[in-house]
């Protein structure tokens, strides 16, 4: 019993300096994850500067973008290196929706990831330390199909390295769908059967109405 007692504790410390390490907030309202406001990025002697953006989340920013379902209200974003940035993130849904950034430092963001979700509608403030690179990272929501339905976006640090592809207002699908038509045998038959048959179609309209 002693034993277990001593493992269960050991546990929750080990996650309590986790959380900590990881910069973990939550509650009833949802999540930030993998903040940093303080640890400067290899390569940054000092913070640059401060910037603060506020991204809302919801359906209403989808409907400029035909096949979207979700959005956000801003799909790029541009900062300096070294930049500590404060990101209020706002969900006006009733349902939950992430803003993830990928491809962050994993010494400073573990699995490289700064992490905003709200469980409904509301708001939740993160800060996380620009690295000192030109790179392009990604923004977006990872709950299913979200992401695919248009909630995505990019963001830019130091002038990026390009745009990503399939970033809505921004850039083209990574893999257009193409429907050629099938010229094979059977589907011109079919094709000149139909020609044929509006045509006959058409003729004896015209004749019927000139009686």
């Amino acid at each position: 019993m002693r034993v277990s007692s001593f493992v269960f504790c050991i546990t929750l410390m080990l996650l309590a300096v986790t959380n900590v390490h990881a910069g973990m907030r939550m509650g009833e309202w949802g999540m930030v994850m993998n903040e940093n406001m303080e640890q400067l990025p290899q390569g940054c002697e000092k913070i640059a500067g401060e910037e603060s953006i506020t991204i809302k989340a919801g359906r209403e920013y989808a409907k400029p973008f035909p096949g979207t379902i979700f959005g956000y209200s801003q799909h790029e974003f541009n900062f300096p290196k070294c930049t500590r940035i404060t990101v209020t993130f706002v969900n006006e849904d009733d349902i939950r929706h992430q803003f993830m950034i990928h491809g962050l430092p994993t010494y400073l963001h573990p699995q490289g990831m700064f992490h905003m979700e709200l469980y409904s509608r509301g708001e939740a403030t993160g800060t996380f330390i620009t690295p000192n690179s030109e790179q392009t990272y990604l923004a977006h929501c990872d709950i299913a199909q979200h992401m695919e339905k248009g909630m995505k976006a990019q963001v830019k640090v130091g002038g990026g390295n390009g745009n990503l592809p399939s970033i809505p207002g921004i850039s083209g699908q990574l893999n257009r769908d193409a429907y050629g038509m099938d010229w094979g045998v059977g589907n011109i038959l079919l094709t000149l059967a139909l020609f044929i048959l509006g045509l006959s179609s058409c003729i004896f309209f015209f004749v019927w109405r000139s009686k």
